[in-house]
């Protein structure tokens, strides 16, 4: 983590820092040397003073060194606030409950749950034989398995048809590099590490004996391979099923409802291909249910000897198709329907049930097969977030869905498909929390195309005063991902003291379905930054929030979108959180070798064709940066981050500190033992938003922790 602060003014290891003056109570800001690096890509020549900070090994002393100054300076700056976020953090915590557990759902024999206990940060797996009332037996103790690493996740747990061998996938770096490790359920020894450098997808055939994963391309992390494993052999025994060629394409595992067949799917942005092994007769080859076609989309499942698959072959938006076997044509069951977008399904006996999306809510809808009679789910909110939820046995009559809002915390509701007779299973327990006293609200702000574009947002109402509130506004805007309103326990620090909290839902994100993704992508890039600055000022015009008292947060491509932002409306904005920001855009996607950018092409576009070149330079946040008064800026990365390279927040900063004017605040956090996701665990992940929350509230009260900004 951080080294402990040492006090020094001025800089002079290796020679890589020069030093700037500074107030004598504070520490002068790292000054990244410059090493000029020329690129030349379509007759157009870029200089990269701080393309030496890219390491992909992650071992250069130099490097480490910087980054390290850069954490010692950003806690230095923050010292005076540690209490407040001592104190933010307290809340936060004392929020959660304790000893929790997840709704308990049958599956294949036995009873599954996740529990969590006081002052652990990760969750306990458990089972027992359905209606048994006996002993739950853990199955993966995710704490016992963290022990010894500063970071931790897992990624699957997989347990064979016959229930007698577990297979977990693990990550121990943040790189989304997972190790699979065994266990027989009866037995306490693992087999530890089995299976190395996998995406973490994991599935077993129906013989108890043969587990499919997927082999990630060491250099990029691309998930190109399927692998057969033999339970009890070597890895190198292995054998390979599918390798994906094309490096814009990520390839992932699943099983069908019928757990007839494992799903290879293979799929980029906007096209997809499947292949499908027989689950029973797992040495078979794998079949092609569709050849790819570019710009096609499908998402088959398969249940009671047919399959159902989820497409836009015939219409930019998609509808439901059946067909009776792998060769079969496609049969329509619920044709596209504009302005609908069809985002899920899930396969009952009796029952099809369908997750939609109409004016930026999801609806669920009920269908019977038997009489195609239809109910809807409904919802009091008036924005709110839906899901069909976990299902796993499908000769049932009850369904599971989760709902939230941004004034509901998140629930799990079952429903009588035959009665429509509803029941709360589930709501987060949230601490001195009355829903009573927060107001949510959508509203629409018209972009300056026209467009409306709606924004959520929740305050607290006797702290609500018109046009004198400060505001923070998050936003995302990338990969057709929607940011639906959600509750969050955490956000009650900042409404609690009277912030206003908007999303807004820009074009690029899947808020309002397909078409508003690719009204926000590519080609039409620059309409999710300009979306984000006009639902800003949208709200301080209908009295959401007070001008100079404004705030934005963003991450990854979030991150992109604040590092626009900021420079092409600097003064908007009193502070802006940008973590793990995508920011050089062009660098990146110029170079194949980085994890990611091949997969990327549909998104942004491929800068070695010219017109892709120039369309994401113009926004490409590193490449824009200009000598203007900037917002105070908290910048956080992990170093061993595979989706955004720790070098672009890093070189971001550097560029940042030595081209922009004024004495506003630039800070950057490098988490030295983590990925994308910041820090691992329950409790650990806290820290990170106490330092964002506090930061903002510092701004708010610069007299006290920033006086030498006034």
């Amino acid at each position: 983590m951080r080294n402990k602060l040492t006090e020094f003014c001025l800089i002079t290891l290796l020679g890589l820092y020069a030093a700037t003056s500074a107030a004598e109570d504070r520490m002068s800001a790292p000054i990244a040397k410059k090493q000029p690096h020329t690129m030349t890509t379509h007759g157009d020549v870029r200089v990269d003073n701080y393309y030496w900070l890219r390491d992909d090994q992650r071992e250069s002393p130099e490097i480490i060194e910087y980054l390290t100054q850069e954490n010692d300076y950003t806690k230095q700056q923050l010292e005076k606030g540690e209490s407040l976020k001592k104190e933010i953090y307290d809340e936060l915590f004392s929020r959660m409950k304790q000893d929790d557990e997840s709704v308990p759902y049958n599956y294949n024999g036995y009873t599954y749950r996740s529990r969590v206990v006081a002052g652990k940060n990760y969750s306990i797996y458990e089972r027992r034989p359905v209606n048994s009332q006996g002993e739950w037996v853990v199955l993966v103790d995710g704490n016992e398995r963290a022990e010894g690493t500063e970071y931790y996740r897992m990624g699957a747990l997989a347990i064979s048809p016959d229930n007698t061998t577990l297979a977990i996938a693990e990550d121990r770096q943040g790189r989304n590099e997972f190790a699979v490790s065994f266990r027989k359920i009866d037995e306490s020894e693992w087999q530890e590490n089995a299976l190395t450098n996998t995406s973490g997808n994991i599935v077993w055939a129906n013989d108890n004996q043969t587990l499919f994963y997927v082999n990630k391309d060491k250099q990029t992390l691309l998930p190109y391979q399927v692998v057969r494993h033999q339970y009890g052999t070597q890895q190198t025994q292995d054998k390979l099923v599918y390798e994906e060629k094309d490096d814009t394409f990520y390839v992932s595992l699943a099983k069908s409802t019928s757990k007839d067949f494992i799903l290879i799917g293979i799929t980029s942005t906007e096209t997809s291909e499947y292949r499908l092994i027989d689950a029973n007769q797992p040495q078979n080859d794998a079949k092609i249910l569709k050849p790819r076609q570019v710009g096609v989309e499908y998402y088959p499942d398969h249940f009671n000897g047919k399959f159902y698959i989820r497409s836009n072959h015939q219409h930019p938006l998609f509808g439901l198709y059946i067909a009776d076997n792998i060769s079969a044509p496609w049969v329509s069951f619920i044709a596209p329907r504009d302005g609908v977008d069809l985002e899920g399904f899930a396969l009952f006996n009796n029952w099809l049930v369908v997750e939609e999306r109409q004016n930026g809510l999801v609806n669920i809808r009920q269908i019977s097969w038997l009489t195609h009679k239809e109910n809807q789910v409904s919802f009091d909110d008036p924005t709110y977030m839906a899901w069909i939820g976990n299902n796993p046995e499908p000769d049932t009559d009850t369904l599971r869905y989760g709902y939230s809002s941004m004034t509901t915390p998140s629930s799990v509701y079952e429903i009588n498909m035959l009665t429509q007779e509803k029941q709360l299973l589930k709501q987060e327990e949230v601490k001195d929390f009355n829903k009573q006293n927060y107001q949510s609200e959508r509203i629409w702000v018209t972009a300056q195309d026209g467009v409306k574009v709606p924004v959520s947002l929740v305050y607290r109402k006797d702290l609500f005063k018109h046009g004198q509130n400060p505001l923070l506004v998050y936003g995302y805007g990338a990969y057709g991902y929607g940011i639906d309103p959600s509750f969050s326990s955490s956000r009650l620090s900042l409404l609690d003291r009277g912030f206003i909290y908007a999303i807004a839902h820009i074009r690029g994100g899947g808020d309002l379905g397909k078409n508003w993704y690719i009204q926000g992508k590519t080609i039409h890039k620059m309409n999710t930054f300009t979306d984000f600055i006009d639902a800003t000022k949208g709200l301080l015009s209908e009295g959401y929030g007070k001008a100079g008292h404004v705030y934005a947060m963003g991450g990854s491509a979030g991150g992109l979108l604040m590092g626009a932002v900021v420079n092409m409306a600097p003064d908007l904005y009193e502070g802006v959180v940008s973590a793990v920001p995508f920011v050089d855009v062009v660098t990146t996607m110029l170079d194949p070798s980085i994890p990611l950018t091949t997969g990327e092409y549909d998104e942004w576009g491929n800068p070695e064709n010219e017109e892709d070149y120039w369309r994401i330079k113009a926004y490409s946040p590193y490449d824009n940066i200009k000598a203007q008064h900037y917002p105070h800026i908290l910048v956080t990365t992990g170093l061993h981050d595979s989706q955004v390279q720790y070098w672009e927040p890093a070189k971001w900063v550097a560029k940042l500190r030595d081209i922009k004017q004024g004495n506003s605040l630039l800070l950057l956090e490098t988490n030295m033992n983590a990925g994308h996701g910041g820090k691992s665990g329950r409790f650990n992940a806290l820290d990170d938003i106490a330092q964002e929350y506090s930061f903002i509230l510092m701004l708010e009260n610069k007299d006290k922790y920033f006086p030498y900004l006034k």
